[in-house]
């Protein structure tokens, strides 16, 4: 299925920047999207933040569920749900927000107000982990942020790479709940199967089937004589390390200022985020907030984003204006509509 932009924005141009339904690299185009019903339907209330918890179930697994991965340079593989099968099965999701029907309706990556794009892979989140993979950014013990997560690569890779905590936020619950914590618990599997521990585990059950079957152990109840240790996938060692939130930008900060410490994060990631300006300012205060005084915040954009009129260029202006990051260009792309990896810092007191 092919998305593309479509903006509830008043006054705004409904010309799209539509990517393919699996987010490829190096293939951008331009297109028209469809005008809405209402294009001066104003903007739905912001989303309260509310914390997501992942399911404790034994009997919860992925093991049918159709994954792809990616793998860059010596990164670990990544796994996360295929987009294709997760768009034909949105009518069998729980989703108490109707963004997947919606977004399915309108043929839409993203309904200003109320969906935003969190359930595609963004062609910049690659560009992104393949800066990192130059950079050289390990993550180990460090407390990691990715905001506006959508599948959470990139709080996954943190979390393979020995990050200490881990939180993701995205606009939508529905996002949080059918797609990051299931991508989450994929790259857990993962682990598991390479773990020596899982390893004997599975040998043990294959040698009990095995003498069950050479009618060397009696069944009880007809029941075969080992199973599988439930886990409970809450208490996963990855897991653990791992926050779920959703919500508006400003209702996130207000939930996790309320904490005791409040978070501060060695590093923030954040991919294709600066799309619309009139989300500049929350978006900025969560990032001040939220960032330690020595941290970094590694963002993945494009040069402009057509429908809504934000991009690189408007938000360096704003930052500027703002005072409070430096920042400083870590990769840019030149094919095509350009796109770049930047890093911003709190500015030291003699840079002010």
């Amino acid at each position: 299925m092919s998305f593309c932009f479509n903006f509830d924005l008043p006054a705004q141009t409904t010309q799209a920047d539509e990517e393919d339904g699996k987010g490829e690299k190096r293939a951008e185009k331009s297109s028209a999207a469809p005008p809405t019903k209402d294009e001066t339907k104003p903007l739905e209330h912001v989303k309260e933040a509310r914390e997501h918890f992942p399911p404790s179930d034994p009997n919860f697994d992925l093991m049918d569920a159709v994954s792809e991965t990616v793998t860059i340079g010596t990164l670990p593989p990544l796994h996360y749900l295929n987009e294709t099968v997760f768009e034909k099965t949105a009518s069998e999701r729980e989703d108490s927000e109707s963004i997947l029907s919606r977004t399915v309706e309108q043929r839409s990556d993203l309904i200003s107000g109320v969906y935003e794009g969190g359930l595609k892979v963004w062609e910049c989140t690659y560009d992104l982990l393949e800066a990192i993979e130059k950079h050289g950014e390990t993550f180990g013990g460090k407390a990691v942020l990715d905001l506006g997560c959508g599948a959470g690569l990139l709080g996954i890779l943190a979390l393979k790479r020995g990050a200490r905590q881990v939180h993701f936020q995205d606009y939508n619950s529905t996002v949080i709940e059918q797609l990051t914590m299931p991508n989450v618990m994929l790259n857990c599997q993962e682990d598991d199967a390479d773990s020596e521990d899982d390893k004997e585990e599975k040998k043990q059950e294959e040698d009990g089937f095995k003498k069950q079957a050479q009618g060397k152990v009696e069944v009880e109840d007809g029941n075969p004589p080992i199973k599988k240790r439930a886990t409970d996938l809450s208490q996963h060692l990855l897991l653990t390390r791992c926050q779920f939130f959703s919500g508006d930008w400003s209702t996130f900060l207000d939930l996790v200022q309320k904490t005791d410490p409040s978070p501060k994060y060695n590093i923030i990631l954040t991919s294709e985020t600066i799309y619309n300006t009139v989300y500049y300012p929350v978006l900025h205060d969560a990032l001040h907030n939220l960032l330690a005084p020595d941290g970094l915040i590694y963002l993945a954009t494009k040069s402009h984003y057509f429908g809504v009129g934000g991009g690189l260029h408007l938000f360096e202006t704003f930052v500027a204006d703002r005072g409070v990051f430096a920042l400083s260009h870590l990769w840019d792309g030149e094919e095509g509509l350009q796109r770049h990896v930047v890093i911003l810092r709190i500015k030291k007191p003699k840079e002010t």
